[in-house]
């Protein structure tokens, strides 16, 4: 059972990338290996299938055959004594014995043959149960204090993080980001950026040193009302298969129709959204599949734009979409960090340079920050990106 339930796992997350990711697969000419290693898969599943099919049909007539046997036993014992005048069992006594057993055989046979369906739900329910039983690392304190504004700054102290003991994926981070600033975070890829932004609202805690929330350390505050004051906006698009308007409304759900369009006209995604075929009302499909890529970035961008909160998170795409979708996501980009504290991991030159501060994080370590005129004249890691033309224009 185990074995049926992990190959049927397997079986559907095969589907699963084949199916989202058939664009690249028919580029690669990998058709036929894809297609190979899910029959593969489906071979395997049938054989334990037919293996288990097989068992479970000899149970009957094997528990059917054992049950006449001791039929024929007690029959031929008890009468046997019946017969020779034993005086421990009368021939009432044994009608009566033989009358109960024939009623308990019956249930005790469809128990045996339901232990067959147990199985089967234990495996199945036992990857659900890991995950149900599966404890969070980041736990809010009995006192955790609520936050309620965002009135200073957030100051990353002496900060390290490790996913396991041998490697530091953040070494003595010293940062602090002021209310109302822009921070670009910039640096080779692998180095800390993501981490290191994923830290402020608490889906991970520091594993050495301290973040302070207007002079409050992270961990003692509720994760709840501390991530009310934070949007994220990543560089994958995260949309749910749903319709337009509850995609936008997933930061606020008692949102109104109103509030809703406003967002999405901030984000330039109003003009787009009235010429699909239900307007607000028009399903995305499986992760917004429905939608080009600059149209899905702008309905993320509106989302965060109706939560309205004091931080902002961004993670800008690197993928490249056509010039006009470029400008609207950018400009929409814009409206959002205006007025707000926000922490962005750049990519583009535009973004960087209107930045208050740039932090260049290299291997875990911030090597150099400063704004963008001082980092080139220092002829550091900056510069040296710069000239590599590692930012889009």
């Amino acid at each position: 059972a185990h074995a049926a339930q992990e190959s049927y796992g397997n079986m559907i997350s095969y589907l699963d990338e084949a199916l989202s990711g058939i664009k690249i697969i028919k580029a690669f000419n990998a058709v036929s290996f894809i297609k190979n290693r899910f029959h593969n898969e489906n071979e395997r599943y049938a054989n334990i299938g037919r293996a288990m099919a097989k068992r479970q049909q000899l149970s009957s007539p094997v528990s059917e055959l054992l049950g006449v046997i001791m039929v024929a036993i007690i029959l031929l014992y008890g009468g046997h004594l019946v017969l020779s005048g034993d005086k421990n069992l009368t021939a009432p006594a044994f009608i009566a014995y033989i009358a109960i057993f024939s009623q308990v055989m019956r249930p005790a046979k469809a128990l045996t043959d339901s232990f067959s369906g147990i199985h089967n739900g234990l495996a199945a329910g036992e990857r659900v149960l890991e995950l149900i039983d599966e404890r969070t690392e980041v736990k809010d304190r009995a006192d955790a204090k609520l936050v309620k504004s965002f009135e200073k700054n957030i100051v990353f102290n002496q900060v390290n993080f490790s996913y396991t003991k041998d490697k530091e994926i953040l070494q003595n981070i010293d940062l602090t980001i002021e209310k109302g600033k822009i921070i670009a975070l910039v640096g080779p890829s692998g180095g800390g950026k993501s981490t290191l932004v994923d830290l402020i609202p608490r889906f991970m805690d520091v594993t050495g040193g301290q973040i302070l929330f207007d002079g409050i350390d992270l961990r003692d505050l509720d994760q709840d009302s501390l991530r009310d004051m934070i949007g994220v906006v990543n560089q994958e698009s995260i949309l749910f298969n749903d319709t337009i308007f509850n995609n936008i409304a997933f930061a606020n759900l008692s949102a109104s129709q109103e509030e809703v369009e406003a967002a999405a006209r901030i984000a330039n995604a109003h003009e787009f959204i009235v010429k699909t075929e239900q307007g607000y009302q028009t399903n995305i499909g499986d992760r917004g599949g429905k939608l080009s890529g600059g149209q899905r970035q702008r309905i993320c961008i509106a989302r965060a734009v109706l939560k309205n909160p004091p931080i902002m998170l961004l993670d800008e795409a690197t993928s490249a979409l056509d010039t006009e979708s470029e400008k609207l996501v950018q400009d929409s980009l814009y409206k959002l960090m205006d007025n707000r504290t926000t922490v962005v991991i750049a990519h583009r030159l535009s973004t960087i340079q209107n930045a208050d501060k740039i932090v260049v994080i290299e291997a875990g370590k911030i090597v150099e920050a400063g704004s963008h005129s001082e980092l080139i004249q220092q002829e550091g890691l900056y510069r040296k990106l710069i000239e590599m033309q590692q930012f889009t224009d």
